[in-house]
């Protein structure tokens, strides 16, 4: 079966978009949309070449990072930084299993990085996974780029920066839980950003965002076997969200699409 892509393909595509040496990149990925890569012949053979080839680009001093969310604690489960598997993917759970990766300490929302400042945005992060200190926050500070394998422009990012805009529709969540860390248990809090449930047109929906950054060229995408990466700034998609949300203030909900202009915002309990 003939291959849809090669390394010089995957070279090629990221040397057409806008990243340079030292930036931070967060991807969200569906590294398997791309189809087969030539000589690649195992899931863990195409990752490694995806992120060799990311770190090449953004070399010297770049660093990727990859969701590796559990949402343990919402779950009732211990979260066990060395161990507890990724929901997000298999690149983003290849990353976290990497040797010479650094996971946050994160029970719902942690991040896997690879890199010269992977120490710095995964240590010690706050217990509010969008508040002041937590890598999101870190994320923006370092002038991050969101550097997304098969998905739109939207990310995760978006919840910090409706948190930082205080939208109406969400609010912060507390959460308790065993954080398990190098082999020692620890009861921790956790913080996370949720939707009321009251009213299903709160749930997210980033594709007038999608629409919106491709309209205005903040989300460049390049070709890439079957599917596309695509890059957007953490700045471009603050300002753009800020911008946004004055007119138009269920934008990020299905909300709008739906025609809702007063949804229900009941709060818990």
């Amino acid at each position: 079966m003939a291959a849809d892509y090669t390394k010089a393909d995957l070279a090629s595509c990221l040397a057409g978009l806008p990243l340079s040496a030292g930036d931070v990149v967060f991807s969200h990925s569906n590294a398997g949309f791309f189809g087969r890569m030539e000589g690649a012949r195992t899931g863990a053979e195409i990752c490694t070449a995806l992120a060799e080839a990311i770190l090449a680009r953004i070399a010297p001093g770049g660093t990727l990072v990859a969701p590796t969310f559990t949402y343990s604690f919402p779950s009732k489960e211990v979260f066990d930084v060395q161990n507890t598997g990724s929901k997000m993917g298999a690149f983003a759970e290849w990353l976290r299993r990497h040797p010479e990766a650094h996971r946050s300490a994160d029970p719902c929302y942690s991040v896997a990085a690879l890199g010269a400042r992977a120490v710095e945005l995964t240590r010690s992060v706050s217990e509010n996974s969008f508040g002041p200190d937590s890598f999101f926050d870190r994320f923006c500070k370092a002038g991050g780029k969101i550097l997304n394998m098969n998905f739109d422009a939207g990310s995760t990012l978006v919840h910090y920066v409706e948190r930082e805009l205080h939208v109406p529709y969400r609010f912060d969540k507390v959460f308790q839980g065993t954080i398990r860390e190098n082999g020692v248990d620890r009861s921790a809090s956790s913080v996370i950003w949720v939707r009321y449930l009251s009213d299903d047109a709160l749930s997210a929906a980033f594709e007038p965002f999608d629409k919106l950054a491709r309209s205005r060229g903040l989300f460049p995408t390049q070709p890439l076997g079957r599917g596309a990466i695509g890059v957007i700034s953490a700045r471009d998609t603050y300002d753009l969200i800020e911008q946004t949300l004055p007119a138009r203030p269920w934008f990020l909900t299905k909300a709008e699409g739906m025609g809702v202009t007063n949804p229900r915002m009941v709060p818990e309990g």
